[in-house]
């Protein structure tokens, strides 16, 4: 049998087993196998929504861990156009020419040991759900038949991301069903409701004016949610 009909065997499998944290073993599966099957480093899988909101089920190392997390605070990066575009972002050198395309991503993206990024849009039917990211530490282009493994493995990532959706589209943690994503960033989305509230804007924007006021003032997003839903920080229209 194929490693890859392997990897498709050991996720059902997983997922025969039932429960949130059988869901996240098989994405788990599903990132390390990346590492070995193709040329890359590290691999993460993350939930998308179109209102912007990320959250990472599983990363393979802590490389893979910060991009995911860079692309979340930034709101952009590979991970926003694979899964807009709906097709693979490859991108062999990071070093040329990305800056019109993610200018603060590139730049901060420089500061670990990332030459090369393919990220891969994960679809549950015809609806985008989830990216699967993958770097390499050197330059370099995915062969056509790595290309073609790449996108098989993505396939069965939506295999192990069914294991945590529920039929409303809800998605499943140890808490139980929470609406549009797990738990990780939970302070965010409870931050951006009440700013949706606060400045009368709706949950892009407010995610958008929090992820602003985070760069601006050199703070990580989560750690400005979390002052906004304790009430510690609180932003008005100017910071629109």
């Amino acid at each position: 049998m194929a490693e890859v009909e392997v990897l498709r065997a050991g996720v059902q499998a997983a997922l025969d087993q039932g429960g949130a944290d059988a869901g996240v073993d098989a994405v788990g599966r599903v990132c390390r196998a990346c590492v070995r099957l193709l040329p890359v480093g590290g691999a993460a899988v993350s939930i998308m929504t179109d209102q912007g909101h990320r959250e990472i089920v599983y990363a393979s190392d802590p490389v893979s861990m910060a991009l995911a997390e860079l692309q979340f605070s930034l709101g952009e990066g590979p991970c926003f156009e694979a899964h807009t575009t709906g097709g693979p972002v490859l991108v062999p050198d990071l070093a040329v020419g990305l800056a019109p395309a993610w200018p603060i991503f590139a730049t901060q993206a420089a500061e670990y040991t990332v030459a090369a990024l393919f990220t891969f849009p994960v679809q549950i039917s015809a609806i985008r759900v989830a990216t699967l990211d993958t770097y390499r530490s050197t330059p370099g282009s995915l062969t056509s038949s790595e290309l073609a493994l790449a996108l098989q493995v993505a396939d069965i990532a939506a295999l192990a991301l069914s294991g945590l959706m529920a039929w409303d589209g809800s998605w499943l943690d140890s808490d139980g069903w929470l609406e549009g994503s797990a738990t990780r960033h939970r302070e965010v989305h409870q931050a951006t409701g009440m700013l949706v509230v606060q400045l009368a804007v709706g949950a892009a924007a407010a995610l958008a004016t929090m992820r602003a006021y985070a760069f601006s003032s050199g703070r990580p997003l989560v750690d400005v949610a979390a002052d906004i839903v304790a009430r510690r920080l609180l932003l008005g229209e100017d910071d629109k």
